[in-house]
């Protein structure tokens, strides 16, 4: 055997060992966007750890939230980063199911992250989760079509104008629904937008004395405006249309408007995926009469390490990689500033490029402004939470309730039913946790 050959055989050893020794991360995300962007750049990462390897399982919205719970719930250490919400991150937190972020780097910067965002992630003076995008909820419109019709969007559209500009600029021929709106059942779908809804009309989960209020006038003024706009002018198969599923299709020209998360301004606008990237307005969430309530949406997906996790130190490492200043600079020259995640840190809005790339920058910006979830109705409530109420019965109950109303899209129930049928629900899981007394 040659020197060489010995050789070749030693670095092959050698690489191999080095192979063999790295430590894999299990991620469990979700199939956004943004999410699946950052998985085709985590070469960047692997090549600067080595010793460090990632598998990903990106799982669609409602499955993640179930896979994640059932995990981190029975200690079961099937993954070692997870994308959890700002929902989840301070429940689990106070249970003791996740560990606390507290060696991101010197570089990382914790205090530029958007007070809001970062409150929602901290308890007890510790940081639990850190964000990869923040959003809001606005209005995504086609100018081109407000201008056929002669429209011109309000600076602080209602929901009444909202409905009317829907019906008009709906074109059935055309294959152009008026608006677009999550119909999928889901706590985090469908109830996320119709929940931000009835905050704007004036409603509420529940009172002061956690007594359920679907039987109140605001849910049945809001639900029923729901139903009937989306019959007049919303897609057909709307009760299985999520996020995902309404981003395609008005990327393909499909929808006048689309009101969801801030978040998605940068798919809709931007030209390798959308048919209509030229053509697209921002406006805030809309208000309800003469009420001021723009829905208080806040939501932020946030990389969080389960304490079942036997890898801590590298996962908190590619955490910091993927939070960090440096990985929005990165996808702003892989992919343009207006492709960066937004909605997490204070200097993304003070960076001129930023902000002459992203047309939608200003509302964005507005919108997590408007939101405050510890003042998410117009009545008092004794819970948090925008879209969401901020108690871990949420994940389940509104689930139910998600199912109950999707069946109301679908045209298998009526807005009553679905109503009595969350009260006396809501009712029962209230009195069972104890909320009730």
């Amino acid at each position: 055997m040659t020197l060489k050959t010995l050789l070749l055989g030693a670095c092959s050893a050698l690489a191999f060992s080095g192979l063999a020794s790295a430590e894999t991360l299990t991620i469990a995300t979700v199939n956004n966007g943004d999410m699946i962007r950052m998985q085709g750049l985590t070469k960047e990462f692997t090549d600067k750890n080595p010793d460090i390897q990632i598998e990903w399982v990106t799982l669609e919205e409602n499955v993640l939230r179930e896979r994640v719970t059932t995990d981190i719930a029975t200690n079961g250490g099937q993954y070692d980063i997870m994308t959890i919400g700002n929902y989840e991150a301070p429940i689990w937190a106070k249970q003791g199911w996740l560990l606390p972020l507290e060696k991101l780097g010197d570089k990382y910067d914790v205090n530029d992250m958007l007070p809001s965002i970062r409150g929602g992630l901290t308890v007890e003076g510790k940081l639990y989760a850190a964000p990869f995008y923040g959003e809001s909820a606005m209005i995504m419109y086609r100018k081109d079509l407000f201008e056929k019709a002669g429209l011109k969007m309000p600076e602080n559209p209602t929901w009444e104008f909202i409905g009317d500009a829907a019906r008009k600029i709906t074109d059935r021929k055309a294959d152009v629904n008026g608006i677009c709106l999550r119909g999928k059942a889901g706590w985090g779908e469908n109830m996320a937008f119709i929940t931000a809804l009835t905050n704007s009309f004036g409603g509420r989960w529940f009172d002061e004395n956690w007594k359920p209020q679907f039987d109140q006038p605001e849910w049945k003024n809001s639900l029923q405006f729901y139903v009937d706009l989306m019959k007049d002018a919303g897609p057909s198969g709307a009760a299985s249309n999520g996020f995902n599923e309404n981003l395609t299709l008005f990327q393909q020209g499909k929808c006048g408007m689309w009101i969801d998360a801030t978040v998605a301004a940068s798919f809709v606008s931007n030209p390798k995926d959308s048919t209509v990237a030229d053509k697209v307005g921002y406006a805030l969430f809309p208000t309800h009469g003469e009420l001021k309530n723009h829905g208080n949406w806040l939501w932020s997906w946030n990389l969080a390490i389960p304490k079942s996790s036997q890898k801590a130190e590298s996962a908190e490492k590619f955490i910091a990689w993927a939070t960090s200043k440096d990985y929005s600079d990165l996808v702003a020259s892989k992919e343009g500033w207006a492709n960066v995640p937004p909605g997490t840190r204070t200097s993304l809005y003070k960076n001129a490029d930023y902000e002459k790339a992203a047309p939608f920058a200003k509302t964005t910006l507005a919108a997590m402004n408007a939101a405050d979830i510890t003042k998410p109705t117009v009545k008092p409530v004794p819970y948090t939470g925008g879209q969401f109420v901020a108690i871990p019965e949420f994940q389940s109950l509104g689930t139910t309730v998600g199912q109950l109303f999707s069946a109301v899209v679908a045209g298998q129930s009526s807005v009553d039913d679905a109503l009595s049928g969350a009260q006396s629900t809501a009712t029962r899981e209230m009195t069972r946790a104890g909320y009730i007394k």
